[in-house]
């Protein structure tokens, strides 16, 4: 019955929506998931070079360029949206010491993501994965894991930095 009652005054003056990551410190971060989306934006950059290689574009061709541009776009924010969190809610006083810079380094990840959206270079995803590297290498090093570099097993085929458990 509430709900019923939420949803009608919901369609008269529809409720503001909020999300954001969790403001109760679970202690749970992990840059992985930015390092996949920075591969992902360096594959979908692979993929629309292939499309322009094409003397011309079929109908098919044109939609999945235009899914393909879309979704380099939405990786690349998430690597932001990623390292901003870890950033934000995890780096603090003792981590700021021993890696003074991090600012610094969490800038150029801003504006490498960016360049990521703005342009549809193989060289820039890949400068994002290096910068998105660094940036895992340096979080578990704060969490004193070892880490570990391996090539990652599917397209790009590109260097990553894991934590050696």
């Amino acid at each position: 019955m509430i709900y019923d009652i939420l949803s009608s005054i919901n369609k008269v003056n529809p409720f503001t929506t909020a999300s954001a990551h969790c403001d109760i410190p679970c202690k749970i971060y992990d840059p992985m998931t930015a390092q996949l989306a920075a591969l992902s934006v360096v594959r979908f950059t692979d993929l629309l070079n292939e499309l322009a290689e094409k003397d011309s574009l079929s109908f098919a061709d044109q939609a999945q360029m235009s899914r393909l541009i879309s979704e380099k776009e939405t990786h690349a924010e998430k690597v932001k949206h990623e390292v901003r969190v870890i950033w934000g809610d995890y780096f603090k006083a003792p981590q700021f010491e021993q890696f003074p810079d991090t600012n610094e380094l969490v800038h150029k990840i801003m504006l490498a993501g960016s360049a990521c959206k703005q342009h549809v270079s193989r060289e820039k995803g890949e400068d994002l994965l290096t910068l998105v590297n660094e940036f895992a290498e340096r979080f578990w090093v704060t969490k004193k894991v070892k880490t570990k570099k391996a090539v990652c097993p599917y397209p790009p085929s590109l260097t990553l930095v894991y934590p050696d458990l």
